[in-house]
């Protein structure tokens, strides 16, 4: 690494973004970091490493301190971690950090692979003399991209809170979802102290959050917060083509498949783009990525794809109501604002049900947690944690745990997981040695101080235990988000709702249903409102076939606009 003053030097005192270069060819990596200061070494800082193990190391040290990486450009054959791989694990540390393979003339076809598996934006070919034409447009184009990132914009953010503070907890979760890079503190270190005197706030205010160059907010609502870091919150018009409720794989989809045919189109999500998919570690059968991806890598590709078509992305706006003026589709907000289109896309997926566990609730954020919760996986190392639930999602979070916990037991209702998970990942828990699956058992109490300390488990032969452990990850059970739809649109007796013929009773349309054809197959019993993914009744509980039905609800939007 280097040294502290080239780390703030020209920057004020904060250190300047890197630019990460990686060959275990001593005279190449030289040659890459010499071009490299050449031109970037007034503005960034230019680090080199001479093997994949040695750059994650630096790229770990550099997380912990919460500088940025603009970059990383990586020599694709290496012994031990070739450049793909690397890259690969890069992704999981910094994402939106830009990605070069540095590669010979006979190793294009591993390039050209590079840029589906790990989302390389370019290869160069070595050697790239004379750097002006070969090495700094492609370096330049990095460049710009991170730039224009939110990275870029928001990468001071600074959180002070309380571990064990569920407010606190759920600001960091929103950051992280959103991809929005922070520094961590605890109110009680001296440095958590200082930030709270100089907002002039107290430890009983937190979480305080001080953005770059803004005002410090003491508790931000979702919405406030996600204006201090620089996310979309406001709509550009009252008007649109297409609106996309929910920004899971279904509704991201709908929203890069609406804008690149043409459609103006906004997409609303109420907390974070990527839903339930977007909170898992792992999902590697997904097609086109064979050695798996992050749900959160996923819905960031999906989020920049849609915004490079030209879609609008609404973070934290809560959508309260639909109501039809005519042709028009109007979507109300909680907050009392909303917007108009031709077209309603819904695709607002489903959250997890609560535990019904005594106590369970009064430890939510504080050792209970809905999902994933990865900025939890620090806090993990060398504790016992357990997992609810037996589908992908609660298998995949076991997989992910297990890599810092010093155990993982996975709690199963029923009597096997063959029934509800993907071969693949059985196979995947029986060969981790601190993964336990512990079928026919529940948590029936919860209990603690300041935060989760034991829990209750009840065997099928109705035994109770009582076993030690402060994280509890919870998947259980699909609940649709539908409540504000009542009324309006036709919902099932769980709250999904029916789509096409499931819509006919004994033939006969929807009541209300005023069109002279039946409705498509994603439309719901309102005239251009479309449903896709898990929200809709008898959908395929797979991200694959909710980015399909997402794609496919905007052809039939298309269709029913070809009416008018």
């Amino acid at each position: 690494m280097t040294t502290t003053a080239e780390n703030t030097a020209g920057t004020g005192g904060r250190a300047r973004p890197v630019l990460l270069t990686v060959d275990d060819d001593p005279g190449v990596s030289r040659a890459v970091a010499r071009d490299l200061r050449r031109r970037y070494g007034e503005r960034y800082r230019v680090v080199r490493a001479s093997s994949g193990e040695e750059a994650l190391a630096a790229l770990r040290e550099l997380k912990l301190r919460g500088d940025a990486v603009v970059a990383v450009l990586a020599d694709y054959r290496m012994p031990q971690m070739n450049g793909i791989e690397f890259l690969e694990q890069a992704m999981d540390l910094f994402p939106r950090a830009r990605r070069a393979l540095l590669t010979a003339y006979a190793d294009t076809d591993a390039a050209i692979q590079a840029i589906n598996l790990v989302d390389v934006d370019h290869y160069l070919l070595k050697p790239w003399e004379p750097p002006e034409e070969k090495l700094y447009p492609v370096v330049d184009a990095m460049v710009e991209m991170w730039l224009a990132s939110p990275e870029a914009a928001v990468q001071d953010v600074r959180i002070v809170g309380h571990h064990w503070s569920a407010p606190s907890f759920a600001v960091r979760d929103f950051l992280a979802r959103n991809a929005v890079p922070y520094r961590w503190y605890s109110a009680e270190e001296p440095e958590g102290r200082r930030l709270l005197d100089a907002a002039g706030a107290g430890p009983d205010d937190v979480p305080v959050v001080v953005p770059p160059g803004g005002r410090p907010l003491v508790a931000p609502t979702e919405a406030e917060l996600a204006a201090a870091v620089g996310l979309t919150v406001e709509p550009s018009a009252e008007f649109y083509d297409l609106v996309v409720v929910g920004g899971g794989p279904a509704g991201l989809g709908a929203a890069v498949y609406g804008a690149s045919e043409g459609l103006r189109t906004v997409l609303v999500e109420r907390q974070a783009t990527g839903g339930q998919a977007g909170q898992s570690s792992r999902i590697e059968n997904y097609l086109g990525f064979p050695d798996g991806v992050s749900g959160g890598q996923l819905a960031d590709r999906a989020r920049r794809q849609a915004a490079k078509f030209g879609a609008e992305v609404l973070t934290a706006r809560k959508v309260a109501a639909l109501d039809t003026q005519g042709p028009a589709r109007v979507v109300r907000f909680a907050d009392g604002g909303c917007i108009a289109a031709h077209a309603v896309v819904l695709a607002t997926g489903v959250s997890y049900r609560k535990l019904e566990a005594e106590g369970a609730d009064g430890f939510t954020g504080r050792g209970v947690y809905y999902g994933s919760a990865i900025t939890e996986a620090a806090s993990c190392a060398g504790e016992d944690v357990y997992v609810v639930g037996g589908a992908n999602s609660a298998g995949q979070s076991a997989v992910f745990f297990a890599r810092h916990a010093r155990s993982v037991t996975l709690l199963v209702r029923g009597p096997s997981l063959e029934a509800s998970m993907s071969h693949y990942l059985v196979q995947q828990l029986a060969a981790i040695p601190n993964v336990a699956v512990r079928t026919g058992t529940t948590v029936v109490a919860a209990r603690g101080g300041d935060h989760l300390e034991e829990l209750d488990l009840r065997d099928a032969t109705g035994a109770v235990e009582t076993v030690p452990s402060s994280h509890l990850f919870v998947f259980i059970g699909a609940a649709p988000r539908t409540e504000w739809l009542d009324g309006v649109v036709a919902r099932d007796g769980l709250g999904f709702l029916p789509t096409g013929p499931d819509l006919l009773v004994d033939g006969a349309r929807p009541p209300g249903w005023r069109l002279e054809r039946d409705p498509y197959l994603l439309e719901s019993s309102v005239p251009g409102v479309f449903v896709a993914g898990d929200v809709r009744a008898q959908s395929v509980k797979r991200v694959a076939s909710a980015v399909g039905e997402g794609a496919m609800a905007v052809t039939l939007v298309h269709r029913y606009l070809g009416e008018r």
